[in-house]
């Protein structure tokens, strides 16, 4: 019965040779890519919360150039920020932080390329469409229309709608195109919460093109009450 049992085990363990002959490197490559994507993942864990930390500290570095009004101390913190830490969020908000500050100390062309920065490399759509919509502006003021223009084409976040169709309108009216611009300027305006300020603001400009939005606005429904009245 022993010689039986030794036999046996025996055939077990030739089984197991050979199927680990077969298949134990494939399971060991799996077994080293599971636990080493556990360890990867925890170390990539530890590894965003140092880089958080770091670009964290950079970016008071920034804040502060910007504070001092120091504008060369100001470039070289941002080049570090975006050379070490360029994908992290306090990045984009140092471009956008250090495009204001170049512009409010007169040094208009570091503050777009700031912008064009943020407006390029940005993973969050917030902080992005937010520095096309600067860089839109800046580009208004020196008169790049063309250019300004192309910062507002595409997607943006439906929260930034009725400003790109405000901004829009306000490059329109520059180059001439009074028709284009009363469209955009009647989209912000219906994009626009009815109490907010800058609603007032597109407002005041349709009113300079011949438009008044709330005789409109008073006439649609008026006019669709009629239309089903019509009805048989």
């Amino acid at each position: 019965m022993a010689k039986h049992l030794d036999l046996e085990e025996q055939e077990q363990l030739d089984q197991l040779k050979h199927f680990w002959r077969q298949y134990g490197n494939l399971i060991t490559w799996v077994l080293i890519v599971v636990f080493g994507s556990f360890a990867a993942w925890n170390g990539y864990q530890y590894w965003q919360r140092s880089q958080a930390a770091q670009a964290s500290a950079m970016y008071d570095e920034v804040e502060r150039a910007a504070q001092s009004g120091d504008l060369s101390r100001l470039e070289r913190a941002l080049g570090d920020m975006k050379d070490k830490y360029g994908g992290t969020a306090f990045a984009q908000q140092a471009g956008l932080l250090a495009a204001k500050t170049f512009y409010d100390k007169g040094n208009v062309e570091a503050s777009r390329s700031a912008l064009a920065w943020v407006a390029d490399k940005a993973s969050d759509e917030g902080y992005q469409a937010l520095a096309r919509l600067r860089l839109a502006g800046l580009l208004l003021e020196t008169k790049a229309y063309d250019e300004a223009l192309k910062q507002l084409s595409g997607s943006f976040p439906k929260d930034f709608e009725a400003l790109v169709a405000d901004r829009r309108g306000d490059i329109l009216v520059l180059q001439g195109k009074k028709a284009e611009a009363r469209a955009d300027y009647e989209k912000a305006y219906k994009g626009f919460d009815e109490r907010s300020e800058y609603r007032r603001l597109v407002e005041v400009k349709l009113n300079a093109l011949g438009v008044d939005p709330r005789a409109s606005a008073a006439v649609a429904p008026a006019a669709s009450g009629s239309a089903a009245g019509e009805k048989p």
